[in-house]
């Protein structure tokens, strides 16, 4: 990254980047007399030069209602009209009642032409017996403004699908790729596709759909249209979702030679590609049944479930912001405003970062960009062997003191063959002087700092594991111990406190205050005075600033579980966050929890999905503000990707007041084997964030494989 490209970069960093998304129109057409039923509507095509007829479901309470509402296209199959899919609408309703879908607009379009096969194509046909119609022109450029402009939809593709069966699936398989401008995700049952050419005994080659002039089916013209030649035009940057389902008990080819075009086999097919596409995503589901309604209805139950996971009203909020990396892969440290309304970013990267000299491997990078968006310095320093940082505080004269591990001979007072590694802390001047770096451990075994804070003497704290003795007095208790140490202002060690129990102990999360230090992290087994929950348990301690331990308290389920963050309110209380692996809602779920000086728990809230979601890091800057920021796989708010961010700002009492949901259409947050690496720090009202993406900002191209963004949410 270039100086000039970095400035610029911390320029955009200081700019707000909350989106958000408003339309209105004119001349609504009135809902029908009950909301919650469907109703027969028409729209005019100008590309048919004639009507359009469709059914259209509003959901309760759209009659009262000024809201703006997702939005799903179903179509039927070959020789069916729009009443076929009305049989869902007991269905719809159910799972709106129950908020398993958010009440959403659905829209069954009729299908008449070319005696009704004509799959959802424009057709070249010209046959007398059945004249081609620009079908897929009409269907998702007429009807869908249509709709948009008559009824309170949210004209966006993330808040629209396409659906269908049979024909239909095939149909919205095509429409789903040829038109991601209004579509994010499909619905695909039973789909009658087949690769590379149709079976000569299939109804695809009968009607014209794929035919050219007075020739009724063509070859080229059929793989022209298909699914399959559209998977190469994918922007992994507008994501697609799918769901397909088939019947076990589908139609069988009689002849041999055409088994692998079985619709259960096609499907599996469809299902194989996809998955290979990036920015694709599809769940595949074999139900027991045929080619009819036993399979189709409980696929749209599942389907449209599933669907809705992805699809919403709200518009995702991809992050705004540069990226920080090389070609290889770069990792966070930490984030700390500079007091001037600049920002200063500590990471670790595995080449130059702003023309900095590089040490080989991974080296700690610490960088200061101005509130004008000029960058100040940037400070690069390691080894050949890896360094990465795991936080960073901002001392009273404006320096930075930051936490890492070093595999090398980092301050020159260490054997060059330290390949365990040791931890490590290190200051940058304000100026970007490297003012010293200091390492501590067991010379024989591994030793990491994974958190750092400020001591409130110029001094720090600094948390962490050690595989051996961290003070080579302390026996080891068991695989690894947690540690907790206290360094002077120019990293000298004065005091190191080591502790565990037989298994695994991490110490993830430390802070302090005038009369306390607290420490938290995670353990394989029973740490002292902790009984085991099962799996991997949270814990947290508690501190004298001599280092003398008043309790420790374990916490967990049955799951895995682990505590990251910890904050300390005005009034003393303290707040620490992390995953709890039984989710209330499945999977995992973030976890807030607070508790008093003495150790006793004053009340604990679970933020989560279906699908796994973890709290990383926390701030209390005051008795009702209580800030958390995450990652999340699932749909806190609007979905954006693989795994999101997600910052959530709670009261004194653990209720969530605000939420919102960011990042790439790929993972952030965390590595790829989900440990975390994501960091925060308040400014006023401005939540600084910065972690690991795998993804693509609107501001600047992944440089390969991770990166470090830094975001700033107001």
């Amino acid at each position: 990254m270039t100086a000039s490209a970095f400035a610029k970069a911390c320029g955009n960093l200081l700019i707000a980047a909350l989106l958000s998304c408003c339309t209105t129109t004119t001349a609504l057409r009135a809902a029908p007399a009950r909301p919650g039923s469907i109703a027969p509507a028409s729209a005019y095509s100008p590309a048919l030069k004639g009507k359009i007829d469709y059914q259209i479901y509003l959901p309760p309470g759209y009659a009262n209602s000024s809201a703006r509402y997702p939005s799903l296209y179903l179509l039927h199959g070959r020789g069916d009209s729009m009443t076929a899919w009305t049989r869902v609408k007991s269905d719809l309703d159910a799972l709106i009642a129950a908020g398993k879908i958010p009440p959403i607009i659905v829209v069954m379009p009729d299908a008449p032409w070319s005696g009704r096969g004509n799959w959802y194509v424009d057709s070249a046909y010209t046959g007398s017996d059945y004249p081609g119609q620009p079908v897929e022109t009409a269907l998702t450029r007429d009807l869908v403004k249509d709709v948009d402009a008559n009824y309170r939809t949210v004209d966006g593709r993330w808040a629209r699908a396409i659906g269908g069966y049979s024909m239909g699936g095939a149909g919205a398989l095509r429409y789903v790729f040829a038109h991601t401008d209004l579509f994010s995700a499909a619905l695909v049952l039973s789909p009658a596709v087949y690769h590379p050419l149709p079976p000569k005994d299939s109804s695809t080659r009968d009607y014209g759909a794929f035919g050219i002039g007075d020739k009724r089916f063509d070859d080229a013209r059929y793989q022209q249209l298909s699914y399959a030649a559209l998977l190469g035009q994918v922007d992994p940057d507008v994501p697609v979702h799918l769901y397909l389902a088939v019947g076990d008990k589908e139609y069988v080819n009689p002849e041999p030679e055409d088994a692998s075009h079985d619709l259960d086999f096609e499907t599996a097919v469809v299902y194989n590609k996809l998955v290979r596409v990036p920015g694709v995503s599809a769940d595949w589901r074999v139900l027991g049944g045929g080619h009819d309604w036993d399979v189709w209805q409980p696929g749209f139950n599942e389907g449209v479930q599933n669907l809705f996971r992805y699809v919403g009203a709200a518009q995702p909020q991809v992050m705004d912001t540069p990226l920080i990396g090389t070609a290889g892969d770069d990792w966070a440290g930490g984030v700390v405003p500079d007091g001037a309304g600049g920002v200063i970013v500590a990471l670790a990267a595995a080449g130059s970062i702003d023309g900095a000299t590089y040490a080989g491997s991974t080296d700690a990078v610490v960088t200061r960009c101005a509130a004008n968006g000029q960058t100040l310095w940037t400070t690069e320093f390691g080894t050949s062997a890896a360094e990465r940082l795991y936080g960073a505080i901002r001392n009273p004269d404006g320096s930075v003191t930051v936490a890492g591990y070093t595999n090398g001979n980092l301050d020159g007072a260490h054997a060059a063959s330290n390949s365990a590694g040791d931890a490590f802390a290190a200051a940058v001047g304000i100026d970007g002087k490297l003012l010293w770096k200091r390492q501590y451990g067991d010379p024989k075994a591994a030793d990491r700092a994974y958190a750092i804070a400020p001591d409130g003497a110029g001094g720090s704290y600094l948390a962490g594991y050690t595989k051996g003795s961290i003070d080579g007095v302390t026996a080891n208790a068991g695989d690894k111990d947690a540690f907790l140490m206290r360094i002077d202002r120019n990293g000298n060690l004065l005091w190191s406190r080591q502790f565990g129990g037989p298994g695994e102990d991490k110490a993830l999360a430390v802070t302090a205050s005038a009369n306390a230090v607290y420490v938290a992290g995670v353990t394989s087994a029973a740490m002292p005075g902790g009984s085991s929950a099962g799996g991997t348990d949270g814990w947290v301690a508690a501190f004298t600033p001599d280092g003398t331990r008043n309790w420790l308290q374990q916490v967990g389920t049955a799951g895995d579980d682990l505590i990251s963050g910890a904050a300390i309110n005005p009034n003393g209380i303290l707040l620490v966050t992390g995953t709890f692996g039984q989710g209330e809602n499945g999977g995992k779920d973030a976890v807030v929890i607070a508790y008093s000086p003495d150790g006793r728990q004053r009340w604990q809230r679970q933020i989560g999905t279906a699908d796994d979601d973890a709290g990383v890091a926390i701030a209390a800057p005051s008795e009702d503000n209580i800030t958390i920021v995450g990652h999340t796989k699932g749909r806190l708010a609007a979905q954006v990707g693989d795994r999101d961010l997600f910052a959530a700002v709670l009261d004194g009492r653990g209720k969530v007041q605000s939420l919102r949901q960011f990042g790439t259409v790929y993972a952030d947050g965390a590595d790829t084997y989900s440990e975390s690496n994501l960091f925060m720090a308040l400014d006023g009202a401005t939540v600084w964030t910065s972690g690991v993406t795998y993804g693509n900002t609107t501001a600047t191209r992944n440089h390969g494989g991770a990166d470090v963004f830094v975001y700033p949410l107001r």
